[in-house]
């Protein structure tokens, strides 16, 4: 179980929890019934990410990070493959069985995934390619609905800011990069914040969770950017990473403060399992 733990990231999945709630609340269409099965398509399709991505870099990993499952000897190559399987077929079942919009927009998540974990992830269209994936996760939830469009593209522009600036995890940074990554974080924070909202409430309450996204992957990016060495990079990718979770609430307050609240429960969480597994 260990093993499977660190080969999927599994914590780290609570960073994609809100994913399909944001394209939910966005185009009206709530995730009860069938439709509540589609954040299990997306946190078993994110899984298989994360499972493909080791095997993927198994030969790079044998060098810079040899503790990791692969190369340790915990799990196989072909094991790994095996277990990304799994959990893609896993991910296809749930979301065509939330609908059949929904099951396109899975299978259009998975080709993603699988394109960027082993053709896109080291090329130029790597951050993109990482973006296309967040977006099809939130077009998931609002089954393609042309409403949930603008919040996609929020959080694919700060996925493709987080997977630039992670390059930079094991021999440091450009400074422009990390620069460019704390110009989208504060744009990112301003267009969120600034979104039509129900009521003054739901304001106040994007306002505040805008506040913390971008105190928190701010913080950790400006201090990347004033010392763009691996340790303070991987720390600022982090952020970006876990940093998903208030913007997700932002962008769900605009509208629903009950499923805001929800997904605000699982801060905690998502803090305590930061410090315990890594999502890199």
């Amino acid at each position: 179980m260990r093993t499977l733990v660190a080969l999927t990231r599994a914590p780290a999945a609570l960073t994609v929890l809100g994913d399909t709630a944001v394209g939910a609340v966005a185009a009206g269409r709530p995730l009860r019934g069938r439709r509540a099965l589609l954040p299990v398509a997306s946190v078993a399709l994110y899984w298989t990410g994360m499972a493909l991505n080791d095997w993927a870099d198994r030969e790079l990993d044998a060098v810079e990070r040899p503790e990791r499952p692969i190369p340790s000897g915990l799990v196989s190559a072909d094991e790994a493959v095996g277990i990304a399987a799994v959990l893609a077929s896993c991910g296809l079942i749930a979301g065509a069985a939330a609908g059949r919009a929904e099951g396109r927009l899975a299978a259009a998540l998975a080709a993603a995934v699988i394109g960027y974990d082993t053709v896109f992830k080291r090329g130029a269209a790597g951050p993109a390619g990482m973006a296309v994936c967040r977006g099809l996760d939130v077009l998931l939830g609002a089954g393609g609905a042309r409403e949930s469009w603008p919040v996609a593209g929020v959080l694919a522009v700060h996925t493709c800011s987080v997977t630039a600036l992670s390059r930079g995890e094991v021999s440091g940074a450009d400074r422009r990069t990390v620069a460019a990554a704390l110009g989208t974080t504060a744009l990112t924070a301003a267009v969120t914040a600034a979104g039509r909202c129900t009521s003054r409430r739901h304001r106040i309450a994007a306002l505040a969770a805008s506040a913390l996204y971008a105190a928190q992957v701010g913080t950790a990016q400006l201090r990347a950017y004033r010392s763009p060495a691996a340790g303070n990079v991987r720390d600022a990718t982090r952020a970006g990473i876990h940093g998903m979770v208030p913007l997700q609430i932002a962008l769900i307050a605009r509208r629903d403060l009950r499923s805001a609240a929800l997904l605000a429960a699982v801060l905690p969480a998502v803090r305590y399992f930061g410090r315990k597994v890594s999502a890199t």
